[in-house]
Order: structure tokens, then C-alpha cells, then sequence
């Protein structure tokens, strides 16, 4: 059965002084790594942040500042790492949930951008093999 196999990451958005203030708490009190992070097409900017060689943490810029613009604050969204792309979607499809697909070559992923009934930002992942 197609399903959820983790956390994937969490991503904090913020303008880009308080995502400076937050890259160094993490790195420097946390004890995070910054790594490698990808263009994306959408032309986000930002940080990942890393344990090992997991990311979990993801830093963005946010253009408009410190203003949050969710209703969560400055927390962005959840993203779940998941499998069996196509009958994720063909789920989504059925229930009529609106989603945007993000395709990140450089990964090897499909990234699938919906909302929760709270107005969570939520990302599925899939990674290709």
C-alpha cells in the first residue's frame, strides 16, 4: 500500500536576517551542518541544514521579510517522504485535493504541494530510483 515512510524535513521561512540568526543558532548551538542545497525552479533561496548526511532542517528567504504570512508564523510546512508516486496521486485526484508538482532533476524527486484542513503547507516527496 502506497503510504507515508517518515519526516522528510522541516523548513522554517523567515526573511533573509532572521534565517541568518537562524542558520547560525542551528549550526552553532544545535550543532547542525550546512550542506548542499538545489535549485529549485520556483527560484526559492535559502539553507539546508544537515545531520550527518540526513537534511532536516531547511532554511528559505522569505522576500516579503519578517512579516509571516501563514497562519503557522514563520513555520513553513511538513514534508513526508512517501512512495508509489501514481497512486498518490491518482488519491488526490479522487478526493478533488489541489496540489502543485515540483520536479527537482537534481534530486531525482517529484515533489507534490498541498494544504492541510488547518492551513498547513504540506510536501510529499518522492525520490525516483
Amino acid at each position: 500500500m502506497a503510504g507515508v515512510r517518515g519526516l522528510g524535513h522541516v523548513n522554517l521561512r523567515a526573511g533573509a536576517d532572521l534565517v541568518e540568526r537562524l542558520r547560525r543558532f542551528y549550526i552553532d548551538i544545535v550543532g547542525l551542518a550546512e550542506g548542499p542545497r538545489p535549485a529549485f525552479n520556483s527560484g526559492s533561496h535559502g539553507y539546508w541544514l544537515y545531520a550527518g548526511n540526513t537534511d532536516l532542517v531547511h532554511l528559505t528567504i522569505d522576500a516579503n521579510g519578517d512579516v509571516a504570512t501563514l497562519p503557522a508564523g514563520h513555520f513553513n510546512h511538513l514534508a513526508f517522504d512517501c512512495d508509489d508516486l501514481a497512486a498518490t496521486r491518482a488519491r488526490l485526484d479522487a478526493t478533488g485535493t489541489h496540489y502543485t508538482i515540483d520536479n527537482v532533476a537534481e534530486l531525482g524527486q517529484t515533489q507534490l504541494f498541498l494544504t492541510d484542513p488547518a492551513g498547513m503547507a504540506i510536501e510529499l516527496t518522492f525520490t525516483h530510483p
